[in-house]
């Protein structure tokens, strides 16, 4: 795939709501390379084509090329995820006295908004920058009571191409109503490729997390503070293949499937500091996270089970690709304990994720040794 030599922006049709609503993509390039395909259909990540080190681009999030796969079955490929992302238990909770029922989609729970989550929407396109920080803002209004979440929320998410080899994703949201909000976004990474036929259980994971949150059989956290990462598989703080310890027996490996679990980072006043790590050692791909949340939910592809065929005709199988979806954390508005989600009037949600591309050193996978990935004139 030959990369565009100066940044620009493409929009064209993607499919059609059973409505006839038109579902659109805008197509990010930039003149390193990167190139972003973002669809109105939940203001989703459709693709995202980054250079390994020889300069060839591989799309490396799992997902559909065509609309149809997206519609027929609901599985949160590249999507923008809401009003709250993760699982509140019981599907209710009480905000300021006042009981709020939700709609539960994952047993008792409420899980990723609901029924019909922002993901199942098709949001609208507002904003379009073709220039040297080629980017798209889209925007999506939830009713009061949607899914049974108090207040109308207005949100608008940005996905833009800036400095070198980097997607920036911004997320606002503002209420006329005290509510909660949690958004993420739900990409399925494999940095090998996503049609590579490669799992990702060798990829080189870092979380800059010392506690993580143990979790029940439905998902819940435990009531109990934070548990230490240290001495267990879960500490990736100097980092280790994916797959190390993903079979060890352990409590929580085995209520999870893997790993599923919502790691607590420690923001600095609300800019986006590193959280994650990710590298591959065949394409020497290295994806560095930074995020303002204060929580990183890391999902290694459990329960992909092979009955969903993506990109390329290819089956997705368990540990096909990895999820790191920085948000508030689970079931927040029933745990005081918790860093708060709610949003209130004449207040601003503000969600920003970076994610940041290298190429590591031959041979130094698990370091730090990593330089920027040349363009395709190899400078």
């Amino acid at each position: 795939m030959n990369a565009p030599s100066v940044p620009r922006v493409a929009r064209s049709r993607f499919g059609v709501l059973p409505d006839g609503t038109e579902v659109e993509r805008v197509t990010l390039h930039a003149a390193d390379g990167l190139e972003a395909r973002i669809i109105t259909y939940g203001a989703s990540l459709q693709a995202l084509l980054v250079p390994d080190t020889a300069g060839h681009r591989d799309d490396i999030v799992l997902g559909h090329d065509a609309f149809e796969g997206y519609l027929a079955r609901r599985q949160f490929f590249g999507a923008t995820v809401g009003r709250y992302a993760n699982r509140i238990a019981g599907a209710r909770f009480v905000l300021d006295g006042a009981k709020v029922q939700l709609a539960a989609n994952n047993g008792a729970n409420a899980l990723h908004g609901g029924l019909e989550g922002f993901d199942r929407r098709n949001w609208r396109i507002v904003r379009i920058d073709d220039g040297d920080q080629p980017a798209v803002t889209l925007a999506y209004t939830s009713a009061d009571r949607e899914e049974g979440y108090p207040g109308t929320l207005d949100v608008e998410v940005t996905w833009r191409l800036t400095r070198p080899m980097e997607l920036l994703l911004d997320m606002t949201a503002r209420t006329d109503r005290p509510t909660v909000v949690n958004l993420t976004n739900h990409s399925f990474f494999n940095l090998a490729g996503a049609r590579s036929g490669r799992d990702i259980l060798d990829h080189h994971l870092s979380v800059a997390a010392d506690h993580f949150l143990a979790i029940d059989a439905g998902a819940i956290p435990l009531p109990q503070p934070p548990s230490e990462v240290a001495g267990t598989p879960f500490d990736f703080r100097e980092g280790f293949e994916v797959g190390a310890r993903i079979r060890n027996d352990h409590p929580q490996l085995r209520v999870g499937r893997g790993y599923d679990h919502n790691f607590c980072l420690v923001p600095a006043d609300g800019e986006p500091c590193f959280a994650a790590r990710l590298a591959e050692p065949t394409s020497g791909r290295v994806l560095e996270l930074f995020t303002n949340q204060p929580g990183l939910q890391v999902y290694s592809g459990n329960f992909l089970d092979g009955t969903t065929a993506g990109k390329g005709g290819r089956l997705y199988r368990q540990s096909d690709a990895i999820c790191l979806e920085p948000h508030a954390w689970p079931n927040t508005p029933n745990r005081p304990d918790f860093p708060t989600a709610r949003l209130s009037p004449g207040e601003v949600y503000r969600h920003t994720t970076s994610y940041r591309f290298t190429h590591v050193v031959k041979g130094a996978i698990g370091t730090q040794s990593e330089v920027e990935l040349p363009d395709r004139s190899g400078r």
